[in-house]
Parts: C-alpha cells; structure tokens; sequence
C-alpha cells in the first residue's frame, strides 16, 4: 500500500495546532455576532445603530485584507496568526469590560469592532495559505477538508450557545468567552512549529499587492471564478439574510427559518466529510458543477410553500458549496507560487466582502420593486448563469489536481510528530 494512504493530516503536529487553534477561534466567532447585536440593543440602539457597527467592522475588514495578505507572504504566518489572535483578545476583552462594568457605548463598540475588523483581516490571509506548510503535498485536500468540517461544526455549536449565553450571563460575559477563545487559539498557534515559506522580492507595500494581482490575472480559473463569487455574494447575500426570515418565516412560520439555516449546515458538514475520500482529478471543475446547486435554495424559497422542499434545497445549497471550497481551496493552494499565496487568498477574500454589504443593502428596495419571490428566483438564475459561464472556461474544465503520488516541488513538507 502507498505509504502516503496511509498517512493522515492529524499525525502532523503542525496541522494538529493549526486545526485546534482555528476551530477555537471559531467558536467564539460564532458567538460574536449574536452577542454584539444584543449588546447593541440593551445599549439603546436599533437596526440602524447595529448596521453602522456591523457595517464599520466590514469596512475595516475589507480595507485592510490586502495589507494582510501582503505581511502574510513577508513575514512568517505563524506571527501573523499569533499576533492578530492575541491582538483581538485584548481588543475583545475591552469590550467585554465595557460591557460588564457599564461604561459602554454604541460608538465605543464601532471603534474596537473597526480594531475587530483590521485584525482578522490581517490573520485571515495567513490562516489560509498556512495549510500547506503543515502537511505533506499528498494530504493537503484532507487537511482543507479537515479543517473546513471543524469551522463549520464549531459555528454550528458557537451559534447554538450564543443565545444561551447572552441570556444566562449576558452579552459582556458571552464577549469575554469570545476574548478568551482569541488568547487560547493565539497559545495554539504559539506551538505550530513548520519550515518557512518563500519570502518574495520586496516592491514596498503597493508593489507587493501589484505583483499579487498580476498573479491572480496570470491564471485564467482563478480570476474568473474570483468574479463569480463576487456576484454570488452580491445576489445571494440579501437573499438569505434579509428576505429568508421574511418569505420563510411569513409562509412557513418563523421555526421553520432555523430549520432551514440548520439544514444548510448540515449540508457544509456533509459535503466535508465526502471530500474526504472523494478526489476527482479535476476537482475545481468538479466543484464549480456542484457550485450550481447552491441556486436551489433561493428558487425553493421563490417557489415552493413546502418546509420540506425548503429543507431540501437549503441542504443542497450547502452540500454544494462545501465541495466547490474544497476544490477551489485546493486549486489555489497547488496552482499558486507559495510566495504570493496569502496575496492571492486576500483577494479572493475582498471578492467576497467588497460585494455582500452592497446587495444586502440593495435586496429591499429591489424585492419591494420586484417583489420578494421574484427577485428570490433572479437570485437563482443569476448564480446558475454565472456558474454556467465560469464552466465555459477550459482553465475552469481541464485543471487538474497534482499527482497524489509525487509532492510538489514547491510544497514545505511537514514532519510527522
């Protein structure tokens, strides 16, 4: 039997820290927001305040990736890792103290959430492109998958307990768990031990971002796929979370909106543990055909009453994206010189971000002009449109995955403990 099959990404150390610290800290990710917007209701402010510090927090997180993606290919990840976790755990832990000895304020939350946003920016790109430090070549799709199975269970259980906690203890108490889920993931990421990453030429700060651009436009399936989600997160953003618990809940009654969200989860849990064993040689198209299925919970929503054909729909929605994260994580991290990788992962982050705060702002006006279900089935179409025109590409069709046998070259090979 090939040695390598016998191998598995959790009998090396460095990916082990990794894994624990990022599923820590996602934990407490998924209590965050929940806790936030509490906080912001009991200091007197309404959907208008909650969206400006939420909104603030984006600003800062989009504003500051690409400087993040930039130190993430100077310096070592690990640092990056570290400092950002242990930043906001101090930066957290402010505003749990605020909270708790009741000197806060709504504009005070807007700036350490701006603070909030800088850091995960900066940590974001490292998180990602340290994956292939960790482990050896042939086991770097088990190690995303891997690591993508434990994000979303400890969203799963971080969302669960959010409400849990703010009522038991409060929204102070429930941020400083948060805090203190940053200082222990910043204590995990301490003991990732991994050979360093190829250090680029340096341009200064604009040149650095330049040559990760020119990087992103060198490969066909990476731009093209980047505008894709631009414009999944542009549609379907204000799809789930504005007009779901509205159309859901009016029809279906509001239970039924959890339901479809823990369905959906279910679905990314799912599709993680499936990529597991399932390796097709061409696993970016492979993902971006099962990417199409994430049209079938807005068009169940647009057209179907029933909770069960919502359930479905949400779960192959999730099902779907799950498969298509792995192989377009897995692309990125074979396909792109690992000097530029955490360049590379930046913007493919501000696809995402840049496009979402704009269509959740545009959904209402545009679903009361249309009408909700309506502008449900546009959403639908546009992201089977756009996924049918990302598999026109014959980067997109033919990429394939590097020889499982064989570790790249290029790859930093990690030592088994």
């Amino acid at each position: 039997m090939n040695a390598a099959s016998e191998d598995h990404p959790l009998r090396h150390a460095p990916f082990r820290w990794l894994l624990s610290g990022t599923t820590v800290n996602l934990l407490g990710g998924g209590i965050a927001p929940v806790a936030l917007a509490f906080a912001v209701l009991d200091l007197g402010g309404g959907a208008s305040e909650l969206g400006l510090v939420v909104g603030l927090y984006a600003l800062a997180d989009v504003g500051a990736v690409l400087f993040g993606g930039v130190l993430g290919d100077r310096l070592p990840r690990t640092v990056m890792l570290q400092g950002s976790a242990a930043a906001a755990a101090v930066v957290q832990g402010l505003v749990a103290a605020s909270l708790i000895g009741g000197w806060s304020s709504i504009p005070l939350l807007a700036v350490l959430g701006m603070a909030n946003g800088c850091l995960s920016a900066l940590g974001g790109p490292s998180s990602s492109a340290i994956t292939q430090q960790t482990v050896p070549a042939a086991l770097l799709q088990r190690a995303i998958s891997w690591r993508r199975i434990a994000q979303n269970v400890a969203l799963i259980i971080g969302s669960g307990v959010a409400g849990l906690l703010v009522v038991g203890v409060g929204s102070g108490w429930a941020l400083a768990f948060d805090a203190l889920t940053f200082a222990l993931a910043a204590l995990l990421f301490s003991r990732i031990r991994v050979a360093p990453a190829p250090v680029p030429a340096r341009e200064g700060l604009w040149g650095d971002v330049a040559e990760g651009f020119r990087e992103v436009l060198r490969h066909t399936w990476l731009w093209l796929l980047i505008l894709q989600a631009l414009l999944y997160h542009l549609f379907y953003g204000g799809a789930q979370s504005v007009l779901g618990p509205i159309v859901v809940g009016d029809s279906l009654g509001r239970p039924a909106w959890g339901w479809a969200l823990s369905a959906m989860m279910l679905g990314f849990v799912i599709g993680g543990v499936v990529t597991l064993r399932w390796r097709p040689r061409h696993a970016l198209f492979v993902g971006t055909c099962f990417l199409s299925l994430t049209a079938a919970f807005p068009l169940a929503m647009a057209w179907s009453d029933s909770l069960l054909v919502v359930l479905i729909g949400a779960w192959l929605h999730g099902f779907g994206l799950e498969i298509f994260s792995v192989g377009w994580d897995l692309s990125i991290q074979e396909q792109v010189a690992p000097d530029k990788l955490a360049r590379v992962y930046s913007f493919d982050m501000i696809g995402s971000f840049i496009a979402r705060p704009v269509g959740l702002s545009l959904t209402g006006p545009l679903a009361v002009l249309v009408g909700p279900r309506t502008w449900l089935t546009i959403v639908g179409v546009v992201i089977l449109a756009s996924v049918l025109v990302a598999l026109t590409s014959t980067d997109v069709r033919r990429l394939q995955r590097r020889d499982e046998a064989t570790d790249s070259p290029e790859a930093v090979v990690a030592t088994v403990a």
